[in-house]
């Protein structure tokens, strides 16, 4: 465990810190157990278990922030318990009460308090809900046991660029998900396989990918590990929800604030690289629990480059993170009733 008198909250990454406390919960014999709040640690597995031989494993993204009053503030914590079901569901692994996964995430996000960031830090306490398969397996098949666990990490912003726009190479050569499979489900499967890409395009000097349809190589699906969006003939335009991108959380918070506050017409679309290359498209970014809402200064394809904006962060984009921002740290009224206090 790491003391929290040791932390420069105000220099923080998007790396991995120990906490205090963390909560797990065992499924076994068909039901779940009541979980507890115990020292974060490690716990025995076995070698067979279904999360190390076939990758059955799920979690969410969530943070806790210090908001401007001092209170400790969750966006939208009910809508991740309900992707993380939807994510067991295509994983064959039991769902957990959403009721139940709000009060383990309270329980653990209290027990840490004293790891969250300051208000005026910027920074907040990440928290990671998952579930493996653990019980141990030989055949293709899902496990019968179950883990669930939630731990929480002090971090920073997840792009080190902060709110300074990103540059991405858009890629021909891989893929994150096809038609049919897990792309819309979070689970740990469909990371492993992104690593190699951003490696790669990281050493080139990238931030990361922006990954294009499998069927097609032309249609933008994510970037990386986030939501892309961009304004396209003055309206905002998407992705739309093929099952192959991940169903963000802060992306439909976007649509909303777009759509009911900002009254811009917002589009879920197919959306062709070709479209960044156009003076129609005026600004890009991306959204993500953990990118929050990050400007992209750039996208590159073949030694052809398409600077949005001068580099710097177009006006819409700004405008939604400052209105963000200030809802989840109680700056302004949440007009949504996305956010939830934490006692």
């Amino acid at each position: 465990m790491v003391d929290p008198k040791d932390i420069d909250f105000y220099s923080l990454g998007f790396r991995y810190l120990e906490t205090k406390t963390m909560f797990v919960s065992d499924y076994k014999n068909g039901k779940w157990d009541d979980g507890n709040s115990i020292p974060f640690g490690n716990f025995e597995i076995s070698p067979a278990a279904c999360v190390l031989n076939y990758g059955q494993g799920i979690f969410e993204g969530m943070k806790a922030l210090r908001a401007k009053t001092g209170e400790i503030v969750l966006f939208r914590p009910e809508e991740n318990g309900k992707r993380f079901n939807m994510s067991a569901r295509r994983m064959v692994m039991p769902e957990y009460d959403v009721d139940k996964f709000l009060e383990a995430i309270k329980k653990v996000v209290k027990a840490n308090e004293e790891y969250i960031p300051p208000y005026d830090s910027g920074g907040a306490l990440y928290i990671r809900p998952l579930m493996i398969g653990n019980g141990p397996i030989v055949g293709v098949a899902p496990a019968e046991e179950f883990k669930f666990i939630v731990f929480t990490v002090p971090v920073g912003p997840y792009f080190p660029e902060g709110f300074n726009g990103i540059h991405l190479e858009i890629s021909k050569k891989y893929t994150r998900a096809a038609p049919g499979g897990t792309g819309s489900a979070k689970t740990c499967c469909n990371y492993a396989g992104t690593m190699l890409p951003a490696k790669e395009t990281k050493a080139k000097g990238f931030a990361q990918i922006l990954y294009l349809d499998a069927i097609n190589m032309e249609y933008i699906e994510e970037v990386g590990t986030a939501n892309f969006f961009g304004l396209i003939n003055g309206k905002i335009a998407t992705p739309r929800k093929t099952g192959t991108i991940l169903e963000g959380i802060t992306r439909d918070a976007i649509l909303e604030l777009c759509s009911k506050k900002l009254g811009i017409e917002v589009e879920e679309r197919d959306i062709s690289y070709k479209e960044l290359f156009e003076e129609s498209c005026t600004e890009t970014f991306c959204t993500g629990t953990a990118a929050v809402i990050t400007p992209i200064s750039s996208v590159f394809l073949e030694g052809k480059k398409r600077v949005f904006n001068n580099g710097e962060p177009g006006e819409l984009t700004t405008k939604l993170y400052e209105l963000l921002n200030s809802i989840q740290r109680l700056e302004i009224e949440d007009e949504f009733g996305w956010i939830v206090k934490i006692s």
